[in-house]
């Protein structure tokens, strides 16, 4: 096992090739899986992943291309282990095998609720939900995020965003400063969400028995 640093935006998985490590952010660091259009003009986020979780191997033997890109969210310390490594600890363990079955259950969750959401909801609740889901995994009200940045992870326009955002920052649930957000009123912005950050957290922790890093 190698324990680096890593920085936002940078590649874990790209799409593509083989899946030959698994990660496992730790603390307030974060990545998502990105799914890019025909034409590379756009990159939306399908799932986010903190200590949660782990990205790479989970559910294959590895060796398999990764469908989606890996990309750091939220820089900080990440654990890697060769994805070989983890399935024969999963042949030697059948906890172990039990645990990664119960998680990729709650990824895929994950990954309906957000097609869902994209779906359905408005940009306000959906920008409302991704704050709160930032806050849940930093375990900190604070972290660094551009306009832009979350604009591209919401997949619509920095224009549409930056009037979420004033208005947020105008009802004082938020404030900001530059490249950073600072959520001051956690259940304002769960009300004005959409429910979809309570539903995934619920069924996290029904399966995972408390893994799930709620406040």
């Amino acid at each position: 096992m190698v324990v680096l640093d890593l920085k936002a935006h940078d590649i874990l998985q790209p799409a593509g090739e083989d899946v030959i490590h698994t990660w496992f952010p730790c603390g307030s660091a974060m990545a998502a899986f990105c799914i890019s259009t025909n034409d590379g003009s756009t990159t939306v986020e399908v799932a986010l992943v903190g200590c949660e979780g782990a990205i790479g191997g989970i559910v294959s033997n590895g060796h398999l291309p990764a469908y989606s890109t890996a990309q750091v969210r939220y820089g900080g310390r990440f654990m890697r282990v060769k994805t070989s490594a983890l399935e024969q600890a999963k042949l030697d363990s059948l906890t172990l095998r039990h645990w990664f079955s119960r998680y990729s259950d709650c990824l895929l969750a994950q990954v309906f609720q957000t097609a869902a959401c994209n779906a359905t909801h408005s940009i306000s609740q959906r920008t409302a939900k991704w704050l709160l889901a930032a806050v849940n995994r930093t375990h900190s009200p604070e972290f660094a995020m551009t306009h832009e940045q979350l604009a591209q992870v919401l997949g619509v326009g920095r224009t549409f965003v930056t009037r979420v955002i004033s208005r947020l920052r105008a009802e004082g649930t938020i404030a900001t400063r530059r490249g950073v957000f600072i959520v001051k009123d956690e259940q304002v912005l769960r009300d004005a969400s959409c429910g979809c950050t309570a539903m995934i957290e619920n069924h996290y922790d029904t399966v995972m028995h408390g893994i799930y890093p709620i406040e």
